[in-house]
């Protein structure tokens, strides 16, 4: 149908599409997708950017996220984390979105990250791209699942696939989502997913019953699946297979979820045309903001129209660099930065600090691991005689041991205020969030080590290797990419506990996954000259 909209984001406006609700899209099994189609009032042809999730194409953000609605102008078409049609449209491009199989107006089995999930993205992609309101250029373009599920498409090569901009992103299904370090990511799991399989359809079921079979829980899926196998690598097989052109978003608050995939695809992806924006602010806002529309329209321009925008002209990698106050964006064309210099701490646990020499006495720090949140063991620099720029991933090393078979590590950095004042960032819902988090659980210890570099140590995840009680081990733990600028006068500090630290909504207690039993026992931390204890940090001048 034709239709006329009016709304607040193009200063009220009258936007002309053609729209049509529930097209039918086709897949390689003969299930049936659905798609909305909003393109260009004319008919004329037109490059498409589709998204594809199982949120529901039709569910209004009024009803999603009131707040983000009202906030963005009420658009007759604003959707959760997708673009707006009345942006896009009038500025020459078809807007696809796709229900996955399984959900709302799709048919099939609802399991948003398994393979045959990602091969429908790759049927509706090769579906659009031969449209006859299609010019045979599709980009993809959409936050977190519509990001994440970008890489898994690319990764298969469909067929008119010419550019995406996954914006808060995941790229590892096991360790950016499901399990944390090994550690099962239960709350937010259980509470998105309430959210996804409301919106199933289910193929006409009608009983609780139906629905359940129906459907692939992702906390069933990680009881099930502890180690990192094809459940997980299925999703996306190889990120180096991805050789479309792509600008990667990635977000500092976003600690939890899409941060480490925004880096991780960056370096891993076989794209010749890469590019990588880190930002900080929330997790809606940004996208919609008028920078971020021109940002995108650029890039998309370019490789979807092939307007001259100046895009190749812009950095491959401009990170936000977050200081007490305003920041700062700095270009590179590598990631971690061109400038890196890799320092070293070492922890001393006789003296709770953290310095460049290492400790020359044997001394042990322990907390109770099941206990309250506020058992914990601290590392301080101290007051800074000199300001300390922080700008990459961050590795802890440490020499531990458990009362138990095993022990779950959670790690922060911290900075202290010279008031005592603690430094946040800003979180997805504009709250305060830390600054920097870390996992590990003790028995997936093993690392790869043709996939580990200088301040990111990667784990095989492969196998479970269970502690000795009271015999310490060597670990080194991932903490995912951070920014922080730390003033001279202020403190950074590396914190370690058993239990989940303040500044996240990413919680670890599933009783299945945590028995009190093996995750609840004492924790030691052992330095001295011969034991390894350091944080690695990347320090830019």
């Amino acid at each position: 149908m034709d239709i006329t909209t009016s709304s607040a984001a193009e200063d009220s406006a009258q936007v002309a599409l053609i729209y049509e609700r529930d097209v039918p899209v086709p897949t390689r099994d003969g299930t049936r997708l659905h798609a909305n189609v909003y393109r260009p009032a004319d008919g004329s042809p037109a490059p498409v950017i589709m998204s594809f999730s199982p949120y529901g194409k039709d569910r209004s953000l009024a009803v999603r996220s009131p707040k983000h609605f009202d906030a963005l102008g009420q658009g007759v078409f604003l959707n959760w984390e997708t673009p707006d049609p009345e942006f896009w449209v009038p500025r020459g491009y078809t807007l696809v979105r796709v229900d996955a199989r399984g959900a709302a107006a799709s048919a099939g089995h609802l399991d948003p990250f398994a393979a045959k999930t990602a091969e429908d993205y790759v049927d509706a992609i090769e579906w659009a791209g031969a449209q006859r309101w299609s010019t045979g250029k599709v980009g993809l373009l959409g936050i977190s699942y519509y990001g994440l599920s970008q890489w898994a498409a690319a990764a298969r090569k469909p067929k008119y696939l010419t550019a995406m901009i996954p914006w808060e992103g995941a790229a590892d299904s096991y360790r950016d989502i499901h399990r944390h370090g090994g550690i099962l990511n239960n709350v937010f799991l259980s509470g998105w997913w309430k959210g996804v399989s409301s919106t199933q359809n289910g193929a006409g079921s009608t009983t609780d019953a139906e629905l359940t079979a129906h459907r692939t829980s992702p906390i069933d899926e990680g009881h099930d699946h502890l180690l990192d196998d094809e459940r997980f690598t299925s999703w996306i097989p190889d990120l180096s297979t991805i050789d479309v052109p792509f600008l990667s978003v990635g977000n500092w608050g976003n600690l939890g979820m899409h941060l480490r995939g925004n880096t991780e695809a960056f370096t891993g992806a076989g794209s010749e045309h890469k590019w990588l924006r880190l930002i900080e602010g929330d997790h809606i806002f940004p996208f919609y903001a008028p920078e971020a529309l021109a940002l995108q329209e650029q890039f998309l321009g370019y490789w979807l129209k092939g307007d001259d925008t100046g895009w190749m002209d812009e950095p491959r990698v401009a990170v936000a660099l977050r200081a007490d106050g305003d920041s700062t964006v700095r270009t590179s064309s590598t990631w971690p930065l061109a400038e890196t210099q890799w320092e070293v701490l070492h922890l001393d646990a006789h003296t709770k600090t953290l310095r460049a020499s290492a400790p020359t006495d044997d001394a042990s720090a322990a907390f109770q691991a099941g206990s309250a949140p506020s058992d914990r063991v601290q590392f301080s620099t101290g007051a800074l005689q000199q300001p300390l720029r922080i700008a990459g991933p961050v590795e802890l090393r440490m020499t531990v041991s458990s009362s138990t078979t095993d022990a779950d590590l959670f790690i922060r950095l911290r900075v202290l205020r010279p008031d005592g004042s603690e430094r946040w960032g800003i979180g997805a819902d504009g709250e305060d969030t830390a600054l920097a988090l870390g996992w590990l659980r003790a028995s997936q210890r093993r690392l790869d080590t043709s996939r580990s570099t200088t301040g990111r140590p990667f784990h095989s995840h492969d196998r479970i290797e269970p502690l000795m009680p009271g015999v310490p081990v060597a670990l080194a733990i991932e903490i995912w990419p951070t920014s922080i600028d730390v003033a001279a006068g202020c403190e950074l500090i590396v914190e370690v506990r058993g239990t989940d630290p303040e500044g996240t909504h990413f919680r670890h207690n599933d009783p299945v996954d945590r028995p009190a039993d093996i995750f609840g026992g004492r924790t030691t931390i052992w330095t001295g000259p011969d034991q390894v204890n350091e944080l690695i940090i990347p320090t830019i001048s």
